[in-house]
């Protein structure tokens, strides 16, 4: 057991110096593992308790990254093509930020996607399920989430700090570092995880009172 949580002292102190190179080295540790589990689930509850203060946040936060990330890559997309086929210019970082933006959107809207349920969730299926065997499956879904995060947050993690270890600069840019997008990665599933959370409390609260645990989800729906 204690084996697990071997290098997580070095991983406190690389954080602490706030040295890149010293927490890149660090997370190969074992104890990055149980360490990410607990900083995404406790970075998790804060998002709750955000969400909670902010009611505007619980209900547009991820929708707003995804349009923000989708104007800004269609709008770089459009401006790039005239500059590029009328005037013969073009910005370097213009073919290598989309893609970071993409990034953002995409992951983001995952966590957006969970919140709605409408993930692969197997409605038709499910709802003709005893009410135990509803609640089960619920109860899967959320550990296969947190499962799946779990994996991401600690890798992608890694992936950031080895970019940030090595100065790694958007192509394109004199000072524009990629950990500063590779970052959204984790960031995107603590997200995902603070709605499973949620979901998993509402669905906990209908299954005590009687009420509709399994109801069709609507893609663009709210």
């Amino acid at each position: 057991m204690t084996g697990w949580f071997q290098g997580t002292g070095e991983i406190f102190a690389a954080v602490a110096a706030g040295d890149s190179w010293m927490l890149s080295e660090a997370m190969r540790a074992p104890g990055v593992w149980p360490l990410g589990l607990l900083a995404m689930l406790a970075l998790s509850l804060v998002i709750l308790v955000l969400y909670r203060i902010v009611p505007w946040a619980e209900r547009n936060f991820e929708q707003t990254l995804m349009v923000v990330s989708y104007l800004a890559i269609g709008g770089i997309i459009f401006v790039e093509v005239i500059r590029r086929f009328v005037f013969e210019l073009q910005a370097p970082w213009s073919t290598t930020l989309p893609p970071f933006l993409f990034l953002i959107m995409t992951w983001f809207g995952c966590s957006l996607n969970v919140k709605l349920r409408t993930h692969l969730a197997f409605a038709e299926f499910r709802s003709n399920m005893p009410r135990g065997g509803q609640m089960a499956c619920l109860l899967l879904d959320a550990l296969l989430w947190i499962g799946f995060s779990w994996v991401v947050v600690v890798t992608a993690g890694k992936v950031a700090a080895n970019s940030a270890a090595n100065f790694q600069i958007m192509l394109g840019t004199n000072n524009v570092m990629q950990w500063w997008f590779l970052l959204s990665v984790p960031l995107a599933f603590t997200t995902l995880v603070a709605r499973v959370i949620e979901n998993l409390v509402t669905d906990i609260k209908n299954f005590r009172r009687g009420k509709t645990l399994i109801t069709q989800a609507v893609i663009g729906g709210d």
